[in-house]
């Protein structure tokens, strides 16, 4: 298609990104041979449209959500719509309702690789404000194919996490505020790239598991080795991926954590378990004191007494409990994942 832009230009946000792609989106020029695809986290259902109708307002470019199929054209700025993963795929829009990578579906990760393997050398990353390292792979596949890394200052980023860990982890090519980054695109897309060469095979490898709904132990294994925990969403096994920049963990039913949002999601996960716990202790201990009264009026004082302290005991576990999780809930709102 002749509109077929040359340059694929791959940003990514989370909290506090929706002012900084406000801000981002404005300073775009509108002639650049590029396509842009936008992975923002926010995952309420409708948010897509308000984010398509906020961006619109500050660009000429024509602004829409990601639809399955259709043809990227040059111009043109593709957010991914919630609960479903974006990805680039011969010149065309992919989306996948594959498990969520990072907590997240849509993921900044999934789509950055595909734009690696799609584009390779013309594949731009961009990372803006937020928390935890979200990014961070998806932005190492990038270099590694070839394209060009693109972060925004975290000085100047409301949550500074996800552009200081890109930073932290790789030699990223520009790190820049957000009204220069249209600028600093327009120089980017004028040099002459390399000679294209394909993604690294792992890349490809991880792009392909992305682009199913389920996926095999036989596709873990090529790109990870198997260790000693557990996905905290389905209970297999996690297998720790291997060539990438930060460490990583990988289920063969699709689920992706970095350590640190592997951390996050066990501590929810433990959490919802005992609270489910404490629900059931809670009922034990009613059930007992219900048996306790029943047998006190049919006069059996033994039978009464024994429930009587079981239900007590019951409540001292109870006690317990509910410590435990006030102590996980401060710990959690005092840690600033």
């Amino acid at each position: 298609m002749a509109n077929h832009p040359k340059f694929i230009v791959v940003i990514g946000a989370s909290a506090g990104g929706l002012n900084a792609l406000d801000e981002l989106i404005q300073t775009l020029p509108a002639g650049l041979d590029a396509a842009y695809c936008i992975v923002l986290h926010l995952s309420r259902k409708g948010i897509g449209d308000f984010v398509v109708h906020r961006l619109s307002k500050v660009t000429s470019m024509q602004c829409s959500m990601a639809a399955n199929g259709a043809t990227i054209e040059a111009g043109h700025i593709y957010v991914a719509p919630p609960n479903q993963h974006l990805l680039v795929k011969d010149g065309k829009i992919l989306l996948g309702s594959g498990p969520q990578e990072n907590r997240f579906r849509p993921s900044i990760d999934v789509l950055f690789r595909s734009a690696a393997v799609a584009y390779t050398s013309h594949a731009i990353g961009v990372i803006l404000s937020g928390m935890l390292d979200d990014g961070t792979s998806g932005m190492w596949a990038i270099k590694r194919s070839g394209g060009t890394c693109i972060v925004q200052d975290p000085n100047q980023a409301e949550y500074p996490d996800m552009p200081l860990s890109v930073i932290n982890n790789m030699d990223v090519d520009h790190v820049s505020v957000l009204c220069e980054i249209g600028a600093l695109l327009t120089v980017v897309t004028s040099l002459d790239r390399a000679s294209e060469a394909p993604a690294p095979q792992d890349v490809l490898l991880e792009s392909q598991i992305a682009e199913k709904t389920a996926v095999g132990i036989d596709d873990i294994e090529q790109i990870g080795d198997k260790s000693v925990f557990a996905c905290p969403d389905c209970g297999g096994n996690l297998w720790a991926t291997k060539g990438d920049i930060i460490n990583r963990y990988r289920c063969h039913i699709g689920h992706a954590y970095t350590e640190r949002d592997l951390v996050v999601k066990q501590a929810e996960t433990a959490s919802t378990t005992l609270w489910v716990a404490l629900r059931m202790m809670e009922e034990r201990k009613h059930l007992l004191r219900k048996l306790e009264v029943d047998y006190a009026q049919k006069g059996y004082t033994s039978l009464s007494l024994d429930h009587h302290e079981r239900k007590d005991e019951m409540q001292r576990h109870i006690d317990t409990l509910k410590v435990i999780l006030s102590d996980l809930q401060n710990h959690d709102t005092a840690v600033p994942y």
